[in-house]
């Protein structure tokens, strides 16, 4: 089975509510965008129009891959943006900013393709399942593209109080098959850190202007850094690690509520996941009414099954509940306590007609449609429904099926070929490239279902004298391949997906010992772009092109 080949695969509307002011601060609109993140398509916004960080409100974060509507709410400005990928349509004006509050439903279609005739059968068999137990909540893999992209949990520095970590994960740890700009800012900032006067020849640095600013100020600063970063991107990081722990305390809870051979597992972005394919009449009401705890210090718990749990993943990640804090920040960073439903139950479920697949020719495809409450996961009810036969793709296999395309994008550039090994120092403090690992010899083995190998929360960016690793793929979409599943024990911690050979190049030493090593080597500089006043006239020009065409539509709106 494959899912989202095409934008239109996977689509997403936000059923909402607001209260309507006529004189309200905040602009509201309906974003459709696709192929855009939440925060991509924000801060599109904001550049666009001059906007402060925090200006642009929004009900939740929707997925990149794919085309959605959300709202979002603009902090005294209008804005208009008609382009292919990002369209406004202004709603009205309310007097307070958007959150998850203003969320009713999301109604999901998609469309899930490669499919033979054998599978509908079992289809069938896992919708009535479905409809009868549920799915349970989890957050899903796109939480977890810190992962995907090499950076692990971010959070886990925070904790420690690396700040310097912590930062050289957000600004200096470039995905590796990343192609924009911002990834060459990213593998700039790599090579010269701690070399804060350096001029970064690239357009997507100002993204970072904050940050930068602060390490010119005050270079050992990296607290104060840190906390230049966007609040909400700030706040996702603790989010983030926050729901990789309510995975995992999840899982342990279904393990002590219900026999092995009544869970199977499923492979996602940080590890595995269990479902419960049966559950006894009494195990089933407890799980419908149960819910579990987003950790924080201040985390009490009635349930003795569900503090067993907490104590175990907490237990494996070396942590107790008063370690949830961030020393140096406790104000501005920290752990909310929330509870979650462990179920999800989507509604109005409909399994379309079966239709050829016309971009997978000699298979079928079928279009599912379902709503879930605020906050679920629409790829972990597909997942479920078609978990016969779905496979998550490893980091090596992400790598494999985009090479090709990467070699000819970087052909087309003129520039060297990402498949090279990261640069490394050699005795001497001089930059040289390290050979990449060809072929089956120079691959990391392959380790099974039920092997032992690091799991992703043991992932860290390194302290003070380590060597910093590269790993992660790209966050792009690929081909969904069917698989087996593997007979994992369930007892076994979860792991996170394989990692390529370059992970195992040597790379140099960074954070604070990075600084007093070589000087940067001089990097050529690209044309000249556009001046600072030139951008803010073209800015200017766009803002007043959008209050006019506002206030023509209000025009027409009040002589009718």
């Amino acid at each position: 089975m494959r899912i989202k080949q095409k934008p239109e695969d996977f689509s997403v509307k936000e059923s909402y509510r607001f209260d309507e002011v006529a004189s309200g601060r905040f602009r509201v609109y309906l974003m459709d965008k696709q192929k855009l993140s939440t925060f991509d398509a924000v801060a599109r916004l904001r550049d666009a129009f001059g906007l402060k960080p925090g200006s642009i409100s929004y009900c939740g974060l929707k997925d990149k891959q794919g085309r959605t509507e959300q709202l979002i709410a603009v902090d005294g400005a209008d804005v208009d943006m008609q382009e292919p990928d990002l369209r406004l349509k202004y709603l009205g004006r309310t007097n307070k900013a958007l959150s998850s509050a203003n969320i009713t439903s999301n109604r999901f279609s998609v469309t899930v393709r490669a499919l033979e005739e054998s599978s509908l059968g079992p289809l069938n068999v896992a919708a009535a399942e479905v409809n009868r137990l549920g799915v349970i909540n989890y957050f899903d893999s796109q939480r977890f593209g810190s992962l995907k992209h090499g950076q692990g949990f971010i959070a886990k520095d925070l904790i420690r109080g690396d700040f310097e970590a912590a930062l050289h994960n957000y600004l200096a740890k470039p995905s590796e098959l990343d192609r924009s700009e911002d990834a060459k800012v990213k593998a700039f900032w790599r090579d010269n850190w701690g070399h804060w006067d350096a001029r970064v020849p690239f357009e997507g640095t100002k993204k970072y202007h904050r940050v930068l600013r602060s390490l010119r100020e005050e270079p050992k600063n990296f607290t104060r850094a840190f906390l230049q970063i966007d609040a909400d991107y700030r706040a996702m990081q603790l989010f983030t690690y926050q729901s990789y722990l309510w995975n995992e305390g999840v899982r342990r809870y279904l393990q002590l509520l219900l026999p092995r051979e009544s869970l199977f597992p499923m492979r996602y972005q940080a590890g595995s996941l269990l479902f419960h394919k049966d559950a006894d009449p009494e195990t089933l009401r407890v799980l419908r009414d149960a819910t579990f705890p987003l950790l924080a210090p201040n985390s009490t718990f009635m349930d003795p099954k569900i503090e067993d749990a907490v104590r175990w993943v907490l237990g494996r990640e070396k942590l107790k509940l008063s370690d949830l804090v961030i020393p140096g920040a406790e104000r501005m960073l920290f752990f909310k306590h929330e509870e979650r439903p462990v179920l999800s139950f989507p509604h109005k479920l409909v399994i379309g007609r079966t239709q050829p697949d016309e971009l997978n020719r000699g298979n079928i495809k079928v279009n599912v449609a379902f709503t879930l409450p605020p906050g679920a996961y629409a790829t972990l009810v597909v997942k479920r429904l078609f978990h016969f036969e779905y496979a998550e793709d490893t980091a090596e296999e992400i790598r494999a099926s985009q090479r090709a395309h990467l070699v000819e994008q970087e052909q087309a550039e003129g520039a060297p070929s990402s498949r090279r090994g990261p640069p490394v120092r050699d005795e001497r403090g001089t930059g040289r490239r390290a050979p990449a690992a060809r072929g089956a010899a120079g691959r990391r083995a392959e380790t099974s279902f039920d092997e032992e190998r690091p799991r992703a929360s043991d992932r860290r960016a390194p302290t003070r004298g380590e060597a910093p690793t590269r790993r992660g793929a790209a966050e792009v979409e690929v081909p969904r391949r069917p698989g087996r599943r593997g007979t994992a024990d369930l007892e076994a911690p979860s792991r996170p997906g394989r990692r390529g050979a370059a992970e195992d190049s040597e790379t140099p030493t960074r954070g604070r010992s990075l600084a007093q090593q070589a000087e940067p080597k001089p990097k050529q500089e690209p044309a000249a772009p556009l001046g600072f006043r030139e951008k803010q006239r073209q800015r200017k020009a766009a803002r007043e092109v959008a209050r006019a065409e506002t206030e023509a539509k209000r025009s027409k709106s009040r002589k009718k």
